[in-house]
């Protein structure tokens, strides 16, 4: 289970650097295909490989799962099937961006279970600075999908 762990925690982190690359690529007004695919197919890896812990029931984590699976599912639609046209774009930017942040919901929960100075700080996870670390993570991602959406007149141009 340590290695599968290990394998998962690193499919993770490169959904979420390669995720924050193709959201810095929207924001220039540029796509880098390779850094999509990788971003795509290691998010949909984070959601998947996390159904291989053990479980006795149903945990907020599987549901997340769920959910990324559902986005990811639309974005990568919206990507290679509808290949961005009309609409598409904005479709594509929304579910791409909510999957990046499950990914950092998930990541910003692990950081305070596991890292020793943040479990110090918040140790239930019921504490202040867990949840205002959550809406400043959310506001973050809500003003970079705001700019992300309005630049997609200029992306349709990019992403031909």
């Amino acid at each position: 289970m340590a290695a599968f762990t290990v394998l998962h925690v690193v499919i993770s982190l490169v959904g979420i650097g390669t995720g924050f690359v193709v959201l810095a690529d929207m924001l220039a007004r540029r796509q880098r295909e390779s850094w999509t695919a990788w971003f795509l197919a290691t998010t949909v890896l984070t959601s998947v490989t996390g159904f291989g812990f053990p479980a006795d029931r149903v945990l907020p984590s599987h549901i997340l799962a769920v959910l990324s699976l559902a986005v990811l599912a639309v974005a990568i639609y919206a990507r290679y099937i509808r290949q961005l046209s009309g609409n598409w774009q904005a479709t594509y930017v929304v579910t791409a961006l909510a999957a990046q942040y499950f990914n950092v919901f998930v990541l910003v929960v692990q950081s305070f279970q596991k890292i020793p100075a943040l479990k110090v700080l918040a140790p239930t996870q019921t504490e202040p600075l867990f949840g205002l670390t959550h809406v400043v993570v959310l506001a973050a991602f809500l003003v970079g999908g705001y700019r992300a959406l309005g630049r997609i007149p200029k992306l349709a141009e990019a992403w031909k």
